[in-house]
């Protein structure tokens, strides 16, 4: 895989990841569970979901090459990004009305 096909898996799976908390009621999208999720689970979710992102990417970078360097910032951004991404779920679970 070329260098610019993994920087766009890595987008894709990105806003795939932050939104999925968003749009199921199962927790990680695989156990099921008895009760609707509370806005905590979810952001508990993201956070997890961040972290697996970040290992894909992190795995990516180390088949393509030597890891740069990262300092605070990178990550503090990057996280940013996330929720960013996370944004249009969070709008369609809270803030969309639907008709129940």
């Amino acid at each position: 895989m070329s260098q610019t096909g993994a920087v766009w898996l890595v987008v894709l799976i990105s806003v795939l990841a932050a939104n999925l908390p968003f749009f199921n009621q199962r927790l990680l999208a695989v156990i099921q569970r008895g009760h609707p999720k509370n806005l905590g689970v979810r952001l508990l979710e993201l956070v997890v979901m961040y972290f697996v992102v970040g290992g894909l990417a992190l795995w990516l970078e180390q088949r393509a090459g030597q890891i740069a360097p990262q300092n605070w910032e990178f990550y503090a951004i990057t996280a940013v990004l996330f929720v960013t991404l996370a944004f249009p779920g969070f709008v369609y679970r809270y803030l969309v009305r639907h008709n129940r």
